[in-house]
């Protein structure tokens, strides 16, 4: 899909059904499908993630696994409605290397996150979101350039070139992964206390 096709994408689901014949770099080639965001189409809040895994791979839909049943707890104990809000990822085809059955996760590079921009600038335009909540590093630098780190805006609104408000967290997966159970539950409540920060910029 070229950039000119993009003026014929005036819908979500145009875009949603487009993406499907995506090429525009290599991970097409060994994911089951293309993940689209989900959500209202004016939703005012955007959730941004890295790519899908493996779950979201399979099933075609957007925080599903391990770390999305995270996020929904999150999001639930601090009075978000999943329903209300736009949930998406900065890439979507699933990058992993398999390892005899299993397919591990493989954090994507600078041009694959750089290719799927055009998709993630899509569900941008479409949605128009007040505020763009990114998770993770990659979410980060997709949003705010290569050489924004997610500790030097974390916890905190930025603005973006187009005006539009940015609040950066840690993605989900990350807290699956603290293997110390004192500093897991510390960073999953940090978490949590960034949702609830998240909760009262979206008001009521």
């Amino acid at each position: 899909v070229e950039p000119e096709a993009a003026a014929e994408m005036t819908s979500l689901a145009a875009a949603r059904a487009a993406v499907q014949g995506c090429t525009r770099c290599p991970l097409y080639e060994y994911a089951t499908q293309a993940v689209f965001g989900e959500g209202p189409a004016e939703a005012e809040v955007m959730f941004v993630g890295e790519q899908p895994g493996d779950q979201e791979d399979l099933a075609g839909k957007p925080f599903i696994g391990p770390a999305g049943q995270l996020f929904d707890k999150a999001l639930d104990s601090v009075g978000i409605d999943r329903r209300r809000v736009y949930v998406t990822n900065a890439v979507k085809h699933f990058k992993f290397e398999p390892r005899g059955k299993r397919r591990i996760h493989q954090r994507p590079n600078a041009g694959e996150v750089k290719a799927c921009s055009f998709w993630f600038g899509l569900e941008r335009e479409l949605v128009k979101p007040k505020l763009i909540v990114a998770m993770g590093a990659t979410a980060v630098s997709s949003l705010a350039g290569s050489s924004t780190t997610l500790s030097s805006v974390r916890s905190r609104v930025t603005m973006l070139e187009d005006g539009t408000r940015m609040y950066a967290t840690v993605h989900p997966s990350n807290l699956l992964r603290i293997p110390d159970r004192e500093e897991a539950a510390r960073e999953r409540e940090r978490f949590v206390e960034d949702l609830r920060a998240i909760k009262t910029l979206m008001g009521p």
